[in-house]
């Protein structure tokens, strides 16, 4: 063994041997455990130790060799340290780990004996745990990109498709099945030829950090889908790779971002730096918990046994501390600059803005990652709340940052059930202005969408008025109460025709409006298909049939599927539906008319009563001659110019389109009651009237 250097941290291979590193503030000493392919552990005293870095080399050590800490210290839980040596420990840094926490080993991979007593935890349990613990691997990072670079897509041009690595392809059938479920996978040609067809320029994935499942899945027989449970921040999750897990994983990873580069689609990672897969103070001892526990965690100031809990996972990670920060960012910056990541959407990031308790928004992590050149220059998303005081923090993130809206979703949700004001509906319409402008954001700050993973998925949002999770185990209690949806009349499946109908036109509704509103969309992955989980909205424990894709070639499938792509091609070819600054109802360019003008039925402008108190019927006209923006060369832009007719009463209404100046003549554009009329198969004249069915939409174009 060699002193080795304290930077960078985790395991570094450098062509003769590795260099090993780990952040302990606290301890007294720290082993570095090597473990041959009989599972023989080899234990080494690293001695060396400085800026609260131990640290050796070994030569010889290189790509594959498994590794783990034992990390010597008090165990005083009372204190904030929970230190055992008996727990094998994952490396914070590990670039990939191999394999999952074995729950059906004998080893106790709790810190203390789980006797039952309230207080089990103030005494350590000195089992050795090392047979069920995932073990470290040291890997060779080189990678042949090929000259890939970041497609860099712009916010005006791109639409966001949120899937999962293993549910997009598990029963995939023209992906090979060694492949399905897979890094491989979701790189295979079916896949991404299925992206390119839709029409999508970038797939967020749930998350894909090394995940630990909770052992009380173990126990029910499920696993962490969704994933929101990362025991490591640098490694990519081992059991979505077709190729192998020492080492193999990262090489697949990087290889489905290069084929995703190629076709233009961008990779961005659903990310959990808010909390570990550790838990309360209850929870296991698997790697931040018994590497330094006081230092990783947030502790409660006057009871240092227990953890602060933002997240409602037990505990929330403290980026306060410095090294905790460091861990974040380096985290970051290995995912852009050596695996070409486009982007993250940070999950609960509002518990990533507490520096001491309240929220801010001029906290260090944004103060760090607004300065770094790297990191400042990709896709930063945020899920603007958590389940702490005040997390609820929609519109409040700064510059550079663009937010999962909530809000919108809401609005959305009600309209099309007939609860929300046509006022609130038009605010989400056209790009929320009230949440974003104010601080010289732009429209695409907001993150639109009606479906995510968490929740109904859109059949599902038509067809289920209340929750169905009994396949959860937890006797239907999981999962959130408020839907916001309508059965379209009968709760679930259903053999009426006309029931089956108005879902089907309920859901172009709302992927309708979810592609001509002001700002970024994103697409539940499925949606596009009609994918139901029959009624379960919270299936993050479901890997299973309940959550995968079905593939099937079905007619009413395939009809939405085309409607879909149909509505994100209509809004590539149109800047009138992106725009790159917020409608302001005036008149900008010489036009003659404002940029947007809404109106009533009868064909004259909608008044405060109509906003506040009317029907949930509205029309809207989009000027395709008052773009402000220039173009990319600076060249003036002008586009076509749209009425956009919203139904959302019980009953049929007759629009009256507005005066001549407005446009002579227009042509149907699509409507979501006749999904298969073609483009321009209708005409009508100003002052005409046209009769929008009930709950539906027409869109018309301006022809002269």
């Amino acid at each position: 063994m060699w002193p080795g250097q304290p930077f960078p941290l985790g395991a570094i291979w450098d062509g003769s041997g590795t260099n090993f590193s780990l952040f302990s503030e606290h301890a007294d000493r720290v082993e570095l455990c090597l473990f041959d392919d009989e599972e023989e552990e080899t234990r080494l005293q690293m001695t060396s130790r400085r800026a609260l870095n131990w640290h050796c080399y070994l030569p010889g050590i290189g790509p594959g060799q498994r590794y783990g800490f034992r990390v010597h210290g008090p165990y005083q839980p009372t204190e904030g340290h929970r230190f055992n040596p008996a727990k094998l420990l994952i490396d914070p840094y590990a670039k990939a780990i191999d394999g999952v926490v074995d729950w059906s080993q004998d080893a106790n991979v709790l810190p203390y004996v789980p006797n039952g007593d309230e207080d089990a935890d103030l005494e350590p349990d000195d089992e050795d745990d090392s047979a069920a613990v995932p073990k470290s691997v040291v890997i060779d990072d080189a990678f042949d990109w090929q000259g890939d670079r970041l497609p860099r897509v712009p916010f005006a041009d791109t639409v966001i498709y949120e899937t999962h690595v293993r549910g997009f392809t598990m029963r995939h059938p023209d992906v090979r099945e060694d492949l399905r479920g897979t890094y491989a996978g979701l790189a295979s040609e079916p896949a991404i030829d299925y992206l390119l067809d839709l029409g999508v320029s970038a797939v967020e994935l749930l998350p894909v950090h090394h995940i630990s499942d909770e052992s009380f899945l173990a126990d029910r027989g499920l696993t962490n889908y969704w994933g929101y449970s990362t025991i490591g921040y640098l490694a990519p999750h081992s059991e979505y790779a077709a190729t192998g897990r020492r080492g193999e994983q990262v090489r697949e990873f990087k290889g489905m971002v290069k084929a995703l580069h190629q076709h233009g689609i961008e990779v961005i990672l659903d990310v959990v730096y808010n909390h570990t897969a550790e838990g309360n103070h209850l929870g296991p001892m698997l790697s931040f918990k018994g590497v330094d526990n006081s230092s990783y965690y947030r502790l409660l100031p006057d009871d240092l046994r227990h953890y602060m809990d933002f997240t409602g996972t037990g505990n929330s990670l403290n980026p306060v501390h410095p090294s905790v920060l460091r861990l974040i960012m380096d985290s970051l910056r290995y995912w852009v600059a050596e695996c070409h990541v486009d982007g993250f959407r940070f999950d609960l990031a509002s518990a990533l803005a507490r520096e001491f308790y309240d929220v801010d928004r001029l906290s260090a992590f944004f103060d760090v990652i607004h300065q770094d050149p790297l990191l400042s220059q990709v896709k930063l998303i945020a899920e603007p709340w958590d389940v702490g005081p005040g997390g609820y923090q929609v519109g409040n993130f700064p510059t550079l940052w663009s937010e999962w809206n909530g809000v919108y979703r809401d609005a959305m949700r009600d309209f099309w059930r007939g609860q929300a004001s046509t006022g609130d509906f038009a605010s989400r319409l056209s790009g929320s202005a009230d949440l974003y402008m104010s601080d010289g954001r732009d429209p695409f700050a907001s993150i639109n969408f009606i479906t995510a993973h968490d929740g109904f998925t859109l059949a599902d949002l038509v067809s289920y008025e209340t929750k169905h999770n009994e396949d959860n185990l937890e006797d239907n209690r999981d999962g959130t109460d408020d839907n916001r949806s309508w059965n379209s009349g009968v709760e679930g499946d259903t053999d009426c025709a006309a029931v089956l109908a108005l879902r089907a036109r309920r859901q172009r509704n709302f992927l309708t409006t979810l592609f001509v509103s002001q700002g970024t969309p994103m697409l539940l992955g499925g949606d596009e298909i009609g994918r139901t989980q029959h009624g379960n909205n919270n299936a993050w424990c479901q890997d299973s049939e309940i959550s995968w894709y079905e593939w099937k070639d079905d007619p009413g499938a395939n009809e939405l599927r085309d409607f879909t792509r149909r509505l994100i091609r209509l809004r590539r070819e149109h800047c009138t539906f992106r725009r790159q600054s917020f409608l302001l109802g005036q008149e900008l360019k010489g036009s003659g008319m404002p940029d947007v003008w809404w109106f009533r039925p009868d064909g004259r402008k909608a008044t405060r009563r109509d906003w506040q108190d009317g029907e949930p019927v509205l029309g809207m006209f989009l000027n395709g001659r008052e773009i402000p923006n220039p173009g990319p060369h600076g060249e003036d832009v002008e586009d076509d110019s749209f009425l956009l007719l919203f139904n959302a009463h019980g009953e049929e209404r007759a629009f009256m389109l507005p005066r001549r100046r407005f446009g002579a003549q227009w042509a149907l554009e699509l409507s979501t009651a006749d999904p298969a009329a073609e483009a321009g198969s209708a005409q009508y004249g100003a002052r005409t009237e046209v009769t929008v069915i009930a709950h539906s939409i027409v869109i018309l174009k301006r022809i002269a």
